[in-house]
This record gives structure tokens, C-alpha cells and sequence, in this order.
């Protein structure tokens, strides 16, 4: 490829075996490295994996880490908008120009690869070397990496990571990881790597066994939500919440987080964790903590994107996450009506999705996003007529449509409110939420 452009890089990645399809082996993405000069290893790694949390958690053990002076590269995925945000230094996605760069430097090796394996790398895997490669090469003082599924047969895992952070296990991806939490957990603590450092969640007690086991086998340390760290306290504020965190090393109070819910209370306490077994277990400035985490920002978890009405992003994909959601949305906001636009994907557990929102939501908009995976927006309807009542439910094949009927319903004078006080959640999956972002964004930048 002759000077590529973005779009080029784009659509060479998307032809790629799709990430969503997982092939029990490193050795890909191990030769890919190799080749490459095993850039993974020129830095330490913080890991991530879990079923939800894990891009907010990485954002701020990012944020910590930065205050602290240290230089990061962090990857996340999936990605709201462009390719790009899967991969940052320094706090910041690669630009376009920087992206297309990092592509070339690993192309040519990855062709190597692809021509001695049965399979090609995939697009996940070229996406971790590309990271891998572009952290090397900045150079970064530490990896912040999240794990796209699962754990020990991730591609990411080919890192000997300093900590692992596990954040709450419940069921999704059944297809690859297992059918309880236990099963899951197997996969997941194949981060946890010899000596480690491991942070975990409070987990269903199958869950919980596993990652004792394999932490022993290792020989790591595990460092528990609710016995060596936690959320001491929490209140509700403007914008968001004001924490009290024990840490691994002290207590931090007066901690402002501008995200909503319990459950990013908890990544906070998870991200804390995390960087001060990083650091060896000492206190941090508590000041430093302050700034760090009033700085941190989460695109697509429960963001607002307009006014007047409301418009609220989330990316919740699974049962644990809507439920987490709804859960927030009761407590931050007071809207009514609140109108749903719901996009999910076909394999999920759509049924558990939508009860989880059904008592927040005063209608439900069924719509589906652009990708081959989705649920198509009728089938979406048939399932959420058996549980929100015919009379709530509406059918929006194309998101922008979606939104043009649910805006409308928010302002339904028929809810007996003001004008102003209902809002939109656009809601069911990271592709739906990540759509919706750009969209809203272009008719921004338009009026």
C-alpha cells in the first residue's frame, strides 16, 4: 500500500478475520511480535480484564498514573467513533496521521506472519501489535491494556503484566468463555501472570475461587474489593459524585469523580488500587489523586451529548451493565419521561437487557446499528412487546430516525411535565452508542 491514507488503513484492518471471533492461540500474535522485536516488553503492564468497567477503569489508571509524572500509552477497544481511540499516549488517541504511521511500521512484519500461518492475523491482532509497537516506539514508562475477550487466549496476552486488574465477572461471550462466572473467571485470571500484583472486584464466589487458585499457582498477590480496598463512602454531587476511597496505602476523601453511578465509584477504587500496588503500595498525594480523578472522562458511559432535551449515551451491552445503568440513571437524573433507543447486537441476552430497563424507560425506540451483528430493529420490537406492553414500543429502522421519534416523545405533553424535563438514552451496545455520538456530533458541527 503506497502511501495510505486513514480510510485505506480503515478499510485493510475491517477485511481482517473480525475481532469478534476468538481462535484459542497466541502464536500469531507472538510471531507478529517477535518479528517485531518484542516490543511489549520494553515497558511494565498494567492488565485489565473483566465483563464490565474495563475502559473506564483503564481511563482512570491512565489519568493517576499522568499525574504522577509518568508516561503512558494506554489501549482500549472497542471504540466509539474511529479506530484510533483504541490506542493513546500520553492521555491522547493517536491522530490519524500517527495511526497510518504505526500501521506501516507493523504492515510489512504482519505480512511475514500471514503468509507462514494456516490463518491471517486478525484485525484485533494487528490492532494489539500496532499498539505494542507505537508504545515501544514513543517509548512510554508504562502500558495501560485491556483485554478485548476473555484473558489467557486474548491477544493482548502475550505482555508480562506487573498488575492485573479484574474488575466484576458475570456472564457474556458465552459462546467463547464459558456459562457461569466460574468458567468465565478461568479465562480471565490467565492475565495473572507469575509474581503479579492482582487487583480484583468483589466476585460471585465461583469467580472469586478461580482467581484465588490461579494467583496461588502463580505465586501473585491479590489485593481484594472490600478487604484491602473500596468505596468507603460516596454521595451523589453536581456533575457527577464525591467519593471516599481506601486505598492499598491510605484513605482519600473529598474525591471528586465527574462520572455517574456506584459502579464507576467502584473502577475508581479499582484504578486506585491498581496504581498504588503499581507504585509499591505507598500513599500517594491525595492532592494528586484529587486532580487525577476530576479529570477523568468516559465518551459513551452515561454521557450527556445535548440539552434541551437531554440526550444520554451508554454503552451498556449486557444484562450486569443495563442494569448498572438503570441503576445511575435513577439516582443523577430525574427525567420524565425518559424515552429508551435501544440498537443491540444479535448474540446477546437481549431479553435481561431490557428488562433491566423497562422500569426506567417510559418508551422503548427499537432501532439497530450499521453492523452485520445487529438485532434487526422489528426483532428488537417483538421481544420488547412481551415486556414493556405494545403501547410503549416503537420501530425505528435508521438510528437518525430513532432519535428524530424518541426526541419527540420526550417532549410529549401528555407526561403532564414542563418542557425540558424529559431526556433520550441511547443505549444497547458501544457500536449503537458510538454511532449516535458521531451522528449527533455532525449535525452539531452543521447548525
Amino acid at each position: 500500500m503506497t502511501n495510505p491514507t486513514y480510510a485505506d488503513v480503515e478499510r485493510a484492518l475491517l477485511a481482517r478475520w473480525p475481532e469478534t471471533k476468538l481462535e484459542p492461540s497466541l502464536e500469531r500474535i507472538r510471531a507478529l511480535c517477535r518479528l517485531m522485536g518484542d516490543p511489549q516488553n520494553a515497558y511494565p503492564v498494567i492488565q485489565l480484564t473483566g465483563t464490565n468497567g474495563k475502559s473506564s477503569t483503564a481511563r482512570m489508571i491512565d489519568a493517576l498514573l499522568r499525574e504522577l509524572a509518568v508516561r503512558t500509552g494506554r489501549f482500549t477497544s472497542p471504540h466509539l467513533v474511529s479506530m484510533t481511540e483504541r490506542v493513546s499516549i500520553d492521555g491522547q488517541p493517536l491522530s490519524e496521521e500517527l495511526f497510518v504511521e504505526a500501521y506501516a511500521d507493523v504492515a510489512a512484519y504482519a505480512q511475514v506472519v500471514d503468509d507462514s500461518q494456516p490463518v491471517p492475523l486478525s484485525y484485533f491482532e494487528m490492532m494489539v501489535g500496532l499498539a505494542y509497537a507505537a508504545f515501544a516506539d514513543a517509548p512510554v514508562d508504562v502500558a495501560v491494556v485491556e483485554v478485548g475477550m476473555g484473558g489467557a487466549w486474548d491477544a493482548t496476552n502475550v505482555v508480562d503484566a506487573k498488575v492485573a486488574v479484574l474488575t466484576p465477572i458475570d456472564v457474556d461471550h458465552t459462546r467463547y468463555l464459558g456459562e457461569t462466572p466460574g468458567e468465565i473467571a478461568v479465562e480471565k485470571a490467565g492475565i495473572i501472570k507469575a509474581g503479579a500484583q492482582v487487583v480484583t472486584a468483589v466476585q460471585p464466589e465461583d469467580a472469586a475461587a478461580e482467581i484465588a487458585a490461579r494467583a496461588s499457582e502463580v505465586g501473585a498477590t491479590v489485593h481484594r474489593e472490600g478487604i484491602d480496598f473500596g468505596v468507603i463512602r460516596r454521595t451523589p454531587a453536581m456533575g457527577g459524585q464525591l467519593l471516599t476511597l481506601q486505598g492499598l496505602g491510605a484513605t482519600y476523601d473529598e474525591v471528586f469523580l465527574p462520572l455517574f453511578g456506584a459502579h464507576q465509584a467502584h473502577n475508581a477504587a479499582y484504578a486506585l488500587a491498581a496504581v498504588e500496588a503499581f507504585t509499591g503500595g505507598r500513599e500517594l498525594d491525595a492532592e494528586i489523586v484529587r486532580a487525577a480523578f476530576a479529570a477523568v472522562t468516559s465518551p459513551g458511559r452515561l454521557e450527556v451529548v445535548r440539552r434541551s432535551p437531554t440526550i444520554v449515551l451508554d454503552a451498556a451491552h449486557n444484562p450486569a451493565g443495563a442494569r448498572a445503568t438503570a441503576e445511575a440513571l435513577q439516582e443523577a437524573f430525574a427525567f420524565t419521561p425518559l424515552i429508551g433507543v435501544v440498537g443491540v447486537m444479535a448474540d446477546k441476552d437481549v431479553d435481561e437487557i431490557l428488562l433491566a430497563f423497562e422500569p426506567v424507560m417510559a418508551e422503548i425506540v427499537c432501532t439497530q446499528n450499521a453492523t452485520d451483528r445487529a438485532m434487526p430493529a422489528h426483532e428488537l420490537a417483538d421481544v420488547a412487546e412481551g415486556i414493556f406492553g405494545n403501547d410503549r414500543v416503537h420501530v425505528a429502522r435508521s438510528l437518525p430516525d430513532a432519535l428524530e421519534k424518541a426526541v419527540a416523545l420526550s417532549e410529549s405533553e401528555r407526561y403532564g411535565e414542563g418542557v425540558g424535563s424529559g431526556g433520550v438514552l441511547v443505549t444497547g451496545s458501544v457500536v449503537t452508542a458510538g454511532e449516535a455520538r458521531a451522528l449527533l456530533a455532525r449535525e452539531e458541527s452543521v447548525d
